[in-house]
């Protein structure tokens, strides 16, 4: 099992060429093909008219992200196309309330999506809203990559494991790089006392992840910080892992996948990779 089809979607220049590189190393190492979007955002579109905003106005926002579109192009197609890659390299004017659409069927194909980190050094309020269309409406696969990070090989994983649905999603749809690593650790943090694993905590899901060759080892840990994830964080730190694998969680509101608690704390504090999926 590989990941054939790669994509990530770029709409500012310093928070995006991080991912942008990622996603070349995963697709030269995958031998798969890259897609590469960049949308340049036109922020003035949403209710323009009403409010009164003069033609020359807009079309010169329109200007603006069409300029904005055709730059990230150039750039991306710098750092692609010199490695022969499979790939091709796409530009569009986006309106910003048709952003989440324009990434959900942008990405709803791939096998795996590149982020950046959202909550970064250089992000705005475009990178969450990238990465809720593409996990949640899209439901795909992503890789969010910390800002300025080149990314490590895969050789030690932390999986959050806590018996969800979307726990166990994520680690199917990691398997590829699972099978890679040299070892997985499978990190629960305090198991329920009457779970169906009680008498061994992760033991049914180390078992699923043997049988495809992955060299496991299960690690049980006592919640001793204030959060989850800064418990997860440790352990990844002490073992020297390279990324972690956990469950997206969100809920709808007001038609917009919004990040749960969990979620967004790491998402604001990890600085290792995270591989995603709701």
């Amino acid at each position: 099992m590989q990941y054939r089809s790669i994509s990530t979607v770029m709409s500012c220049p310093e928070a995006d060429m991080s991912a942008l590189a990622a996603a070349v190393s995963i697709a030269r190492a995958q031998e798969a093909h890259l897609d590469v979007y960049c949308a340049g955002i036109d922020y003035t579109y949403l209710d323009a008219y009403s409010l009164g905003t003069s033609p020359q106005v807009l079309a010169n926002d329109w200007d603006r992200a069409h300029d904005q579109a055709d730059s990230l192009q150039r750039s991306a197609k710098v750092v692609v196309e010199p490695l022969g890659l499979r790939s091709v390299v796409h530009a569009a004017v986006v309106p910003e309330p048709g952003l989440a659409a324009y990434v959900t069927h942008r990405t709803r194909f791939s096998d795996l999506v590149i982020a950046s980190q959202p909550y970064g050094k250089y992000s705005d309020h475009v990178a969450p809203a990238i990465l809720e269309a593409a996990l949640f409406s899209g439901n795909a696969s992503v890789l969010v990559v910390p800002d300025g990070q080149q990314l490590p090989e895969f050789r030690r994983i932390v999986v959050a494991w806590n018996d969800s649905a979307q726990a166990l999603n994520a680690l199917r749809r990691a398997l590829p790089l699972l099978k890679a690593a040299d070892i997985v650790s499978l990190c629960i943090i305090d198991p329920p006392k009457r779970g169906h694993d009680r008498s061994d905590p992760g033991g049914s899901v180390a078992q699923m992840l043997a049988r495809h060759g992955v060299k496991t080892e299960v690690s049980v840990l006592a919640q001793t910080t204030d959060f989850v994830s800064d418990t997860l964080l440790r352990h990844a730190t002490d073992i020297n892992a390279d990324l972690i694998v956990m469950g997206a969680y969100g809920h709808s509101r007001f038609r917009e996948a919004i990040f749960g608690g969990a979620t967004r704390h790491m998402l604001q504090v990890s600085r290792l990779p995270l591989f995603l999926a709701h």
